[in-house]
């Protein structure tokens, strides 16, 4: 399995911008989908995550805000994200691994055996 991201670059704060990740590799579907990030002298943290195609969890700090999704058909994850503030500028990771039966693991990056290289998001104010 290999990710790759793209999407990322300069935003003013309030705006929106999407991220891509392509997924290649077996069974896109089978596998569970998030997004991380880094922000500077930080530990990587949870946004988002996506499991069986229709369940979705989100950080609380960007839950309105942000949205993931997959598309099948593409082998395709995404992170749209709206609203953008100064603090979710990072680096964003795109990463997939199995499914869990309890889902409090999606939350933790250990759960996920596969990573992008990340794409870098600057918001400016």
């Amino acid at each position: 399995v290999r990710l790759a991201e793209s999407g990322g670059g300069t935003a003013q704060a309030g705006d929106s911008r999407r991220l891509s990740c392509a997924f290649s590799g077996r069974s896109f579907s089978s596998h569970v989908k998030a997004w991380f990030r880094q922000r500077p002298g930080k530990e990587r943290e949870f946004v988002a995550a996506i499991a069986w195609s229709t369940t979705t969890y989100y950080a609380d700090d960007v839950k309105g805000r942000f949205t993931i999704s997959v598309d099948n058909n593409k082998d395709a994850v995404y992170l749209q994200m709206t609203d953008l503030k100064p603090t979710d500028a990072a680096v964003y990771y795109c990463a997939a691994g199995f499914h869990q039966e309890n889902s409090n693991n999606y939350y933790w990056p250990g759960t996920y055996s596969y990573w992008g290289q990340g794409t870098q998001v600057t918001v400016s104010s």
